[in-house]
């Protein structure tokens, strides 16, 4: 059974430049560089017959490139961090085409996702990192520039079982435009 989700790759001038976040943080599970991305929707654990109407139904996905800003580091979890991310302005367009993933993997079958979309780069899972430190670590290394690049696909993902962080695989691209 599959594990699926979709999202946006990041040029690999953009991941290098992410990896001088790496570091200075314990409890941190660092992902490598080569699963970043930023997701649209998470699928989860399908079965077969899902998973090919996933494919199917993404190809019926039609947006322009898009540019996407990343606007610096931050953590999800609030007073229990649970992840380092580097935050993504969250425009219209982005939305838009996470909202149009919404529909098509909802079309197939899936269950409605329960989270709301708060677009973001996983770069470390935490795991008993304290607020204290996380705070001093993001202090230090939170002013990350900010940085556009244009999005001319987006791509299907599978993963195995794990706790996350990858390897990823990409199945299929659609390209934007």
């Amino acid at each position: 059974m599959p594990r699926l989700f979709t999202g946006l790759e990041l040029p690999t001038d953009l991941a290098a430049a992410l990896t001088g976040a790496r570091g200075g943080l314990h409890g941190a599970r660092w992902i490598d560089p080569e699963n970043y991305h930023i997701t649209l929707r998470f699928i989860g654990d399908v079965d077969h017959a899902l998973a090919r109407d996933v494919y199917g139904l993404l190809a019926e996905i039609h947006r322009d490139p898009l540019d996407v800003t990343i606007e610096g580091l931050d953590a999800f979890g609030g007073k229990r961090p649970r992840a380092i991310v580097a935050r993504v302005a969250p425009d219209r367009p982005l939305l838009e085409l996470q909202a149009a993933h919404e529909r098509q993997i909802r079309k197939a079958g899936a269950a409605p996702e329960g989270r709301k979309f708060s677009p973001h780069i996983t770069l470390a899972r935490l795991r008993d990192a304290s607020p204290l430190d996380v705070a001093d670590y993001l202090a230090v290394r939170g002013a990350f520039p900010r940085v556009t690049f244009t999005a001319r696909r987006f791509v299907l993902y599978s993963s195995r079982d794990s706790v996350g962080g990858g390897p990823y695989v990409v199945e299929a691209a659609y390209p934007l435009g």
